[in-house]
Parts: structure tokens; C-alpha cells; sequence
């Protein structure tokens, strides 16, 4: 039995959550929002305040470790020193976690830069989230091959930002009239919705668990009113129970010794370490 920390994007929440109750390991979740990968030096700043939050505990100023009624913690652990912008504090090492493991792909280089502290890193080979859905980066390259122009719905998706589609475009357009005026909430809906035109499928991948009915009507609803086809994918689990169970082959996941930092390999590995 193994204590694992997973910091993750809000939309695999779901997924993370339902597989690690089934598992042997004990696990802490950190749940980031969705939508850092949009600002990849934002998420890459997250995840390592995250780490470095989850790793160091505040130690006394004269660097004298503190002492702990949690077992879990190495009293005799000295504290350490990091050394910030600014500033310099002194810190203690944790003792709680076997590892930390990442919910999340490379995210448009989001993760490149993030370095391994006192504990081993675990993250998956993809370039995003939905490698974990469809359960390898192989089966996402090949679908996004054959289907370009597709974009995704899952429950943690639809949960963390809804979607394109009716409702959100007149809540959007609500807002902006209320905030602009109808004549300019008409020209920035035009201006906003000309992404819509990149994309001709909507697919929504089933993970086979929960009431997820009215997840794939609020997709099917989408792809109408957009005008896209509708796909639903069979999702593969075997990769998130694989990533919980510490089962941690070089081929889908990259481990990341302390000290070391994940960058994009820039090849069919999607990661290595620096």
C-alpha cells in the first residue's frame, strides 16, 4: 500500500476520484481549474506552488525542525532553505507521500519546467488530459488523425466549462448585453464564435461509470445546434488505474527523480527529463 498526492486539472476529477476508490493505495487530491493550459506559464507556476506547497512544511526562523504529533512526518528531518526572489525561508521536508502524481499531459508545454523536489514526479506520456480518457496517447493520435477538427466532451469537461453550444452561447451573450450593449454583444459573439468554424465533430468519451445520460444528450444537443457530427467513444481505463496503482512503465509514463525537471522530448515519448 502506497500514499500518493495527485495534483490535477479539474476535469479528470471524475475519473481520479471514482478509479482511486477501488484501489489499495491511500490518496490526497489537489484539484486545479480547468483552463491553465490556456496560459501555459500560469499553469506551469500552479502545479509548482502545488508541489513545492505539498513537499515543505514552515519551520521555525533559526532553522530548528518543529516537532509533530503526525506519525507520518520524519521529526529528525533537518530543515532545509529555499531560497526565493526576494527571500530566503527556512523549510522542513515532509515524509507523507511515496510519490506525486500529475493529472495532466504536456498541456501545450504547460508542465515543461516543473521540477521534482524531495519526491518522484509521475506523469503521463500525451499531450493532454483525454490520453487518460481514451487509456494511450496512440489511440488519441490515431483518432485525431482520422477525425481532425474534433472536439471533446467527458463529464469533468462539461462540468468545468460547459462547452460550446446554445446555453453557453446565450449566457454568454446575456452577459454582454447587459455589460456592452446589444450591438457590441452581437460583434463580439461574431468575433468570439469564428473558432467554432476549426471544428466538424463533437465526441464524447464514456468512461462506462455513473449517470452519464444527460452528459451525452447536453453533447448531442451541441453538435446539433452547431451543426457538427456527434461520435461517442468507449473509454479505456487501464491507463488511469495503471497511473494510481504505481504501475509506471517507461513507455506511458515518465517517473521524474528529485531534482530533475520534465521537458518535452519533442519526439513520439512526448516527455523526458532534464
Amino acid at each position: 500500500m502506497a500514499k500518493y498526492l495527485i495534483i490535477s486539472c479539474h476535469v479528470l476529477w471524475r475519473e481520479l476520484c471514482f478509479y482511486s476508490s477501488v484501489s489499495k493505495n491511500i490518496f490526497d487530491f489537489i484539484f486545479l481549474n480547468q483552463g491553465l493550459h490556456n496560459t501555459p506559464d500560469l499553469l506551469r507556476r500552479e502545479v509548482q506552488k502545488a508541489i513545492d506547497e505539498a513537499v515543505f512544511a514552515s519551520a521555525p526562523q533559526d532553522g530548528r525542525a518543529e516537532s509533530s504529533s503526525s506519525s507520518s512526518m520524519d521529526e529528525a528531518t533537518p530543515a532545509k532553505k529555499l531560497t526565493g526572489n526576494s527571500s530566503s525561508i527556512n523549510v522542513r521536508l515532509k515524509k507523507e507521500y511515496d510519490a506525486i502524481l500529475l493529472g495532466y499531459g504536456l498541456c501545450s508545454n504547460g508542465i515543461q519546467g516543473i521540477m521534482a523536489r524531495d519526491r518522484r514526479l509521475v506523469v503521463m506520456r500525451g499531450h493532454d488530459c483525454l490520453t487518460f480518457l481514451l487509456g494511450s496517447k496512440e489511440r488519441y493520435s490515431d483518432y485525431f488523425k482520422a477525425h481532425p477538427g474534433t472536439y471533446w466532451y467527458s463529464p469533468g469537461w462539461i462540468d468545468s466549462i460547459e462547452g460550446p453550444g446554445r446555453s453557453s452561447y446565450e449566457r454568454t451573450l446575456q452577459r454582454y448585453i447587459k455589460k456592452y450593449g446589444r450591438e457590441n454583444a452581437d460583434f463580439l459573439m461574431k468575433m468570439e464564435q469564428n473558432w467554432y468554424h476549426e471544428y466538424s465533430n463533437a465526441a464524447y468519451v464514456d468512461m462506462g461509470f455513473g449517470d452519464t445520460a444527460h452528459y451525452k444528450e447536453h453533447t448531442r444537443e451541441c453538435a446539433q445546434w452547431l451543426g457538427w457530427n456527434y461520435d461517442e467513444l468507449k473509454g479505456d481505463p487501464k491507463l488511469i488505474q495503471d497511473f494510481l496503482e504505481g504501475n509506471w512503465d517507461e513507455d506511458r509514463f515518465l517517473v521524474v527523480p528529485p531534482g530533475q525537471t520534465i521537458s518535452a522530448s519533442n519526439d513520439e515519448r512526448v516527455l523526458c527529463t532534464v
